[in-house]
């Protein structure tokens, strides 16, 4: 491996010119995709397996032109002070809304608030509901800005009006914080090189990589039917790993410069040493990631490839355009441990010459480490399962309408709604009975309606509606609890419980579906995925890391370190967005439940992204101990070469992160907070503290392997042994070599 890397690293720094091109060229092509490709808007959301879905399909086949699983939207009205909805006036303002919204092109159905008795007991509200033939994904931004004007000319009227329903989705802003944290990372990237062309390269590359990434979803997304958060996702974990690669390679290549090498030589070296790190590193997040597909939402499975894809694509820039970059740079990147005139670069060098020159701050904190193991192994341990305990009242769910802002029309109509009719109008349940074979139909659909009507935290429950070949029915049920909450959910499960009890007695099927019930399913998909992709994430992941480390204890512990940061950052996200710490700092305006798919996320893309610092910095202290250091030396020896590197990565990864904090849509807040949580706490306190905490109490211990694995495993050289044993023999100075190599 780091022969073959070596050899690509000096044919992307000799053919640099040929290198830029192909990279060029890509972005280009991407580019030009991305601006002919249709405009998304095809994307269609299905949970295969659940319940609800099943009646969604059923729902599709017993009642064409239903559209089941359309957008709806309810246009909830309020008469001034003083006036009732039922005022001639008034009625007639929502009357001409009526007939304005019946002539969407997209829309199936508008029930009149008047005939569909949707008028408050007091008279003060009431709501028109909106029915389209597509699904809030698909549905056309005209058919958004008419529902809109009809609502505005209703206002203009004089009556308050708001809208609910998922037909007003939008594509979530990330706003200005985004480009905040990128300039963060160039600041920490100045800060760490000394040198503006050295801090240059590895946002320049990250942002090649994601432009290429984000413009090849967008040339796709309508063909696959990609979301907007698609795209997010992929953009976020693209600049993370981007620049964190690129940073690796242009570290280690000022590191060989300050050993004397030549700059072809330099860089070759650095992409056969780091870059192996890199290929690893971005294995165990690709692994992560792909492993997503496991859960079987469709949706979840899309985001994990598209990212994926971003990460191989960060992965190829590092290791070819960054030696090809470094080319061009020549002696403006200078070697490790000097620094421009502007950054103090006279005084440093003067003071190394004199022999003052203290040892860095990796070194002197390893060798506290290795004098206190204990106590920084017992601190570390004790402070993250601290910050876990929150995680112990865990609740998970999928927001809804009343987890808006308190500043946009769905959260100020869902709070209308609930004034008026109560909390549970906002998540009406959809009874599905399929009585098809069943002697007297009539009679099943009115035992099903009347069993729901004896459950507890029930409002109503209306007449059962059949199709017209009268054996499927539909029955509204509208709870007393608001949509989100644990009674809800209890009272989903006590309808499928009749429902099993109507199957054995009847024969016919009972399934509960509606927005709520879909909710409700899916976190359980969920739960019910995350430890069987825990264990195939993981165990993927270890197998790697052995082969890489050749050691079982390293990778053991580089698992279970994770373990500790995740569980402590799920403990985070809980004090923030359901408890409410913090929350104004976060611009979290409404708590509750944690996003039913932040487990899950969290657990992939956080155990791939910690095993960039793993392998990263336990690799140089196994480059270290291979070489014949001590245990403990090396790994003082590896945080002197990586301690500084890692934590400028970490810093840089979550500023990128934490840029996301400041996105409309909170599901990417919460994954942009969640992600820079986990990375400060892995890094600086599994990677930093407890990892080199552990080595120094195994000693050689930690590199044990036994000899019939060791036998049996690849050697894929992370350490760059070859390339000493090579360069030591004078092989690669073979000028017919070189030539050949040219030609390659």
């Amino acid at each position: 491996m780091a022969t073959f890397l070596y050899k690509v690293g000096r044919l992307a720094f000799r053919r640099r010119h040929f290198v830029a091109l192909i990279w060029i060229a890509l972005l280009t092509l991407a580019g030009v995709g991305a601006a002919s490709a249709p405009a998304a808007g095809t994307t269609s959301f299905s949970i295969p397996g659940t319940e609800a879905q099943k009646a969604f399909d059923l729902l599709d086949q017993r009642f064409p032109g239903m559209s089941a699983d359309g957008a709806t939207a309810r246009v909830v009205f309020k008469a001034p002070d003083g006036q009732k909805m039922t005022d001639a006036g008034n009625k007639a303002t929502v009357e001409d809304t009526v007939k304005e919204l019946s002539d969407g092109s997209e829309v199936a159905s508008v029930a009149d608030p008047y005939t569909a008795k949707a008028v408050s007991k007091d008279g003060t509200i009431a709501y028109a509901s909106v029915k389209y033939e597509v699904s809030g994904m698909e549905l056309q931004d005209s058919s958004r800005e008419a529902l809109e004007d009809a609502a505005q000319d209703a206002r203009d009227a004089g009556l308050t009006v708001e809208v609910g329903g998922d037909a007003l989705q939008t594509t979530p802003e990330t706003g200005a914080t985004e480009i905040i944290g990128i300039a963060v990372a160039a600041v920490v990237l100045v800060i760490t090189f000394g040198s503006l062309i050295a801090a240059g390269l590895p946002l320049l590359t990250a942002l090649i990589g994601v432009g290429i990434g984000i413009s090849t979803i967008t040339a796709l997304a309508s063909a696959l039917e990609l979301g907007s958060t698609t795209s997010t996702l992929a953009m976020m974990i693209g600049l993370a790993v981007g620049i964190d690669y690129a940073l690796f390679i242009v570290s280690r290549y000022r590191a060989e410069l300050a050993e004397g090498r030549e700059r072809e030589e330099a860089a070759g070296r650095a992409v056969g040493t780091a870059g192996s790190a890199v290929v690893f590193a971005g294995l165990t997040v690709v692994i992560a990631l792909v492993g997503l597909s496991v859960v079987n939402i469709p949706m979840l499975t899309k985001m994990g490839i598209a990212a994926a894809g971003t990460v191989v694509i960060a992965v190829l820039i590092a290791l070819t355009m960054i030696p090809a970059l470094l080319g061009y740079a020549g002696r403006k990147v200078r070697p490790a441990g000097t620094k421009s005139r502007w950054m103090g670069g006279n005084r440093a060098e003067k003071k190394a010459a004199s022999g003052k020159a203290k040892p860095n701050m990796g070194t002197r904190w390893a060798s506290f480490v290795v004098r206190r193991p204990i106590a920084v192994l017992l601190l570390g341990v004790i402070g993250l399962g601290a910050a876990a305990i929150p995680a112990s009242s865990l609740e998970l769910g999928l927001g809804d309408d009343g987890t808006q802002p308190t500043s946009t029309t769905q959260r100020r109509a869902y709070d209308m709604l609930s004034d008026g009719f109560g909390p549970g109008f906002n998540g009406p349940l959809m009874v599905v009975v399929d009585a098809k074979g069943n002697d007297d139909p009539d009679a099943v659909f009115q035992q099903v309606g009347d069993d729901i009507k004896g459950l507890k935290n029930v409002v109503t429950v209306t007449p059962a509606a059949p199709n017209k070949a009268g054996d499927t029915a539909t029955i509204t049920v509208i709870p007393k609890s608001k949509p989100s909450s644990v009674t809800t959910e209890d009272l989903v499960h006590s309808i499928r419980d009749k429902g099993a009890q109507v199957k054995a007695d009847t024969d016919a099927s009972v399934l509960v579906t509606g927005s709520t019930a879909m909710n409700i399913d899916v976190s359980q998909k969920l739960n019910d995925a995350l430890l069987p992709y825990l264990a195939l994430v993981v165990g993927l992941a270890f197998l790697l890391l052995i082969v890489v480390f050749r050691s079982i204890l390293v990778p053991l512990k580089a698992a279970l370190g994770f373990l500790l940061s995740v569980m402590a950052a799920l403990g985070a996200v809980v004090a923030v967005f359901q408890w409410g710490w913090f929350a104004g700092l976060m611009g979290v305006e409404e708590t509750g439940p944690v996003m039913s798919m932040m487990p899950i996320f969290m657990v992939g893309v956080v155990f791939g992204l910690a095993m960039d610092y793993e392998v990263f910095l336990v690799t140089r202290m196994r480059e270290a101990y291979v070489h014949g250091e001590k245990p403990s030396q090396a790994v003082v020896t590896g945080f002197k070469h990586g301690a500084r590197v890692v934590t400028a990565a970490a810093v840089i990864m979550m500023a990128v992160f934490a840029g996301f904090i400041g996105s409309s849509e909170s599901m990417v807040k919460m994954i942009g907070f969640g992600l820079a949580i986990a990375v400060f706490f892995d890094a600086f306190v599994v990677r930093m503290a407890i990892v080199p905490a552990v080595l120094a109490l195994l000693g050689k211990k930690a590199w044990w392997l036994p000899k019939w694995l060791d036998r049996a495993l690849p050697n894929v050289d992370v350490e760059g042994e070859g390339l000493r044993t090579d360069a030591e023999s004078g092989k690669h100075t073979d000028p017919d070599e070189d030539r050949a190599l040219a030609r390659v």
